[in-house]
């Protein structure tokens, strides 16, 4: 392999096998993970950032399986690669697998040396990914872009303002924002802006994990610290030294948590749970949170020493209903995004799909977006995505500028809401044509030709 990947994850409910290849990959990543079930290895790669996964098809006693990995995998990182474990019997299920998106499978009983050749391909594959996003990110450093970070709204540049001049520093950051507004891809464009963007980038979901279990992903544990430690192995503070370590939603952290998190933070050393071996680290700090943390300090389930070692600069991201002008931006971008996974032939959306997607609220923000136009992009069977392509939640309910109800709109004809959003745009802009286009994402000469058509 040209360079290690940061995290393998195993998967079986036989724990000396499951233990046993972690074991064997260890040479191989930074950090070699195993789990037992189903339910712990999406709790996983859900809360992570794995590379390459390793699973059974078949867990005993759970609904969960391997294809259901596999299908949260594809969701979660596409550039994560899936190899499958599997008896004979269920093979022709695995080459299924395969055609969804799986890197490879094995039969039992496994080959070690033919499993860490399909490991070492598939980290190969992972790697050069990661490294042709790192040159286009490189090349986008001056105006600080990242896949999915983008913008024009006034607040949106100011951020960028800010963190222009943040990145390049190791000062902590605090990002806050409802779920879905894209606090994640704002820290990793900190970090692949920043001096250490060739160092690992380590994300953690501190809400998707009990406290004993992060405790562990954070700190490491040693052999015997607790039911289940078969073996020692390294926190995410090391994994990520020299890098950056992102506390996705710290807001739910455990007190006991925070404390040890605290220490940390001060003076940099980690102590494996179970261990008194000290090991110092160089990591950078971005948190994030959907909840206010002055709230959570007032009825003491969040500490103010630990608040203020966290809040070196603090970024609130709006939500996306507040920044519609930017909804634009971000269809055409999740567009291209989902006609390359999928191989569709779309070249675009109609003006009035635009207009209906533009004007929706957007409860989910832009996560909900993103999914909402993949889902639409795999179900268009034309060049274009048109107001038939919207789902019908969102195309029954969109709430345009004015405060127009979706109770006083469901059932209308598209061009009677394609009419009612141009004039409540309207109303809002007091008349500026040309501001109106914009947060309509159409031309000028569109709207003047809506306008005329509308008799507005």
């Amino acid at each position: 392999m040209k360079q290690k990947v940061n995290i393998i994850l195993v998967v079986d409910d036989e724990r000396d096998h499951a233990d046993g290849i972690a074991e064997s990959l260890e040479k191989l990543c930074t950090r070699a993970i195993a789990v037992y079930t189903g339910k712990d290895a999406l709790e996983i790669v859900r809360s992570q950032q794995v590379d390459v996964v390793v699973t059974d098809l078949k867990f005993e006693d759970e609904d969960i399986n391997g294809l259901t990995i596999l299908e949260e995998v594809r969701k979660q990182n596409d550039k994560t690669e899936v190899i499958l474990i599997t008896a004979y019997a269920t093979i022709d299920t695995c080459k299924e697998a395969i055609k969804r998106g799986a890197y490879d499978y094995l039969t039992k009983p496994i080959d070690i040396g033919q499993l860490r050749t399909l490991v070492t391909q598939a980290g190969n594959k992972v790697m050069a990914a990661h490294s042709r996003q790192t040159q286009k990110d490189k090349t986008d450093k001056g105006q600080f872009k990242f896949p999915g970070v983008r913008g024009k709204d006034p607040a949106i540049e100011g951020i960028f303002e800010v963190l222009r001049r943040v990145a390049p520093t190791n000062i902590s950051v605090l990002i806050e924002g409802h779920s879905g507004t894209g606090k994640e891809l704002l820290a990793r464009a900190i970090h692949h802006n920043s001096l250490r963007w060739d160092k690992p980038f380590m994300p953690i979901n501190c809400a998707g994990l009990p406290e004993t279990l992060l405790e562990s992903e954070l700190f490491g544990h040693v052999k015997g610290a607790f039911t289940g430690a078969a073996n020692d192995r390294k926190g995410l503070f090391e994994a990520a030294d020299k890098g950056t370590l992102f506390l996705d939603e710290i807001g739910d952290m455990a007190p006991s948590s925070q404390a040890k998190l605290l220490r940390v933070l001060e003076d940099g050393i980690v102590i494996p749970v179970g261990s008194n071996k000290q090991t110092v680290v160089d990591v950078r700090i971005i948190s994030a949170t959907n909840q206010n943390l002055n709230d959570l300090i007032e009825t003491k389930d969040f500490r103010q020493d630990l608040y203020f070692r966290i809040k070196g600069v603090n970024i609130s991201l709006p939500a996306l209903r507040d920044r519609a002008q930017d909804i634009p931006e971000f269809i055409d971008y999740f567009i291209k995004e989902a006609v390359t996974e999928v191989g569709s032939k779309v070249t675009g959306i109609t003006d009035a799909a635009q207009t209906i997607l533009t004007h929706y609220e957007w409860p989910g923000n832009i996560r909900q977006l993103r999914n909402t136009i993949r889902t639409m992009v795999v179900m268009c069977d034309h060049d274009k995505l048109d107001a038939a392509d919207i789902p019908p939640e969102i195309a029954q309910r969109p709430q345009l500028a004015s405060g127009s109800t979706a109770a006083g709109l469901a059932g209308l004809p598209l061009n009677e809401l394609e009419k009612q959003a141009i004039i409540d745009t309207l109303s809002k802009t007091k008349g500026n044509r040309e501001q109106a286009a914009k947060i309509l994402g159409i031309g000028e000469r569109t709207l003047y030709r809506k306008i005329k058509e509308y008799n507005l």
